[in-house]
């Protein structure tokens, strides 16, 4: 005799496909576009929608809300996916759609995973988006700043979907619970809330967890289920971070660094730096955000900090992971401590203005080398005044252009050691307004 199964007639469907939201009231989540009152909810519900990009991360409803679009527009709606579909296919549909347009059919166009298309691929949507054929809605998990063609995007609204909250979740999953089976479960508060939490923000690995609780676990007549704690550690086991080396997640992450460190914030520091290594990522990278940084922000007001970085940099060649992270950890915790100072890379900046502006600007006469006779004859080096000759070390010589006298880049803070330059500083300046004012 066949086993009964508890599921319903549709098995062989995933427990995440038979529950998709068939209208805006089933789907959980994103309730600061979806709230009554908010701008996708109008634009669905008034069957006004127009062209936009979905973007958030896996499981949030990307799809279930083109889904649901679907559902309540009067247009034609067309889906097909950016994986397996290429220009010919996009030309097709795209002519099928501007011919629907001459008896006054809109159709609307869904592209899921739509940045996985090239720039050749997105350019065969922009006519038709820009003359009204179709009204195209892509979904994506990437920054569509990055992904999509810029020109694209400028005739897009972007929705921005977030991760499902842990609440969010648990509804869900409680929910699964009375329809999503052949009879109804009972499922401890405490379990659900587990899935919840090792799903981070995904319905879809959410509801994939508990189909895979209860398929292996035991449901007794009344539909309590119960599920033993090695079964339990073997599903949810030990959570692999989501990062991406080569997408926004890789710069979100060293900007946490960055901006923690900068604001002091060792704590803080500490734990980005920990998520990208044990997201995976190169420790020679964070090695080298650590010497620009040390540089960047920190600069003259603690010099340790540049020799520390550049030790620590060399650590990370030798040894590697996993031994270097107690390395670069305590290069974070130094740099998050140090005295902060941009001086020099205000300094940096202000420059390369003046140079953008002067790259023919001549070097004065009397800092050149006379190295020939000619040059002598021609005045090179004449008039040079060596600083070390003279009881202050400072000479009324003028060193920059004609034309750049009296710029200033450096500026000192009274951060840490900077306090010390800024006085020193101070000195040579008051000292030129008494005797470059004397010599004149």
């Amino acid at each position: 005799m066949k086993q009964g199964s508890i599921f319903e007639d549709k098995a062989h469907e995933p427990l995440a496909s038979r529950l998709r939201p068939q209208t805006l009231a089933q789907v959980y989540g994103q309730q600061h576009l979806l709230a009554k009152g908010k701008i996708l909810r109008e634009l669905i519900t008034q069957d006004k929608v127009s062209s936009m990009i979905l973007w958030g991360p896996p499981g949030v409803g990307k799809t279930t809300l083109a889904q649901v679009i679907a559902k309540h527009t009067k247009a034609g709606f067309i889906s097909f996916s950016a994986v397996t579909s290429g220009i010919k296919e996009i030309k097709k549909i795209m002519q099928e759609a501007e011919a629907n347009t001459a008896y006054g059919q809109k159709t609307i166009v869904f592209v899921d995973e739509i940045h996985r298309f090239n720039k050749a691929q997105q350019d065969a949507f922009l006519p038709f988006v820009e003359n009204g054929s179709i009204i195209l809605i892509g979904a994506t998990t990437e920054n569509p700043s990055f992904e999509i063609n810029s020109a694209l995007l400028s005739r897009l609204k972007v929705f921005v979907l977030q991760q499902l909250t842990k609440e969010d979740l648990t509804a869900l999953l409680q929910h699964a619970c009375q329809v999503g089976f052949a009879k109804a479960l009972d499922v401890s508060p405490e379990l659900l809330t587990q899935i919840a939490i090792f799903s981070d923000g995904d319905a879809r690995t959410a509801l994939n967890t508990l189909e895979m609780l209860v398929d292996n676990g035991e449901v007794d007549t009344t539909g309590k289920l119960t599920v033993n704690a090695d079964l339990l550690h073997q599903i949810l086991g030990e959570k692999t971070l989501k990062y991406d080396k080569n997408g926004e997640d890789h710069y979100n992450l060293i900007s946490a660094l960055h901006k923690s460190m900068r604001n002091s914030d060792v704590d803080a520091a500490v734990y980005w730096l920990s998520r990208m290594l044990a997201g995976g990522e190169d420790p020679l990278y964070i090695a080298r955000r650590l010497l620009r940084f040390a540089s960047e922000d920190i600069g003259l007001a603690d010099n340790n900090a540049l020799n520390l970085a550049v030790n620590v940099f060399q650590t990370c060649q030798f040894i590697g992971m996993p031994e270097c992270n107690v390395h670069l950890t305590q290069a974070v915790i130094y740099l998050a401590l140090a005295p902060k100072s941009n001086a020099v890379y205000r300094a940096t900046t202000k420059v390369t203005k003046d140079v953008k502006n002067t790259l023919n600007e001549p070097v004065p006469l009397q800092i050149r080398n006379g190295t020939t006779k000619l040059m002598k004859e021609l005045g090179y080096g004449k008039d040079y005044q060596l600083a070390h000759f003279v009881p202050d070390k400072l000479t009324t010589m003028q060193t920059m252009p004609p034309s750049l006298q009296g710029h200033t880049y450096y500026e000192p803070t009274t951060q840490g050691n900077e306090a010390r330059i800024k006085k020193r500083l101070e000195q040579i300046k008051a000292w030129h307004r008494m005797h470059d004012s004397n010599n004149d």
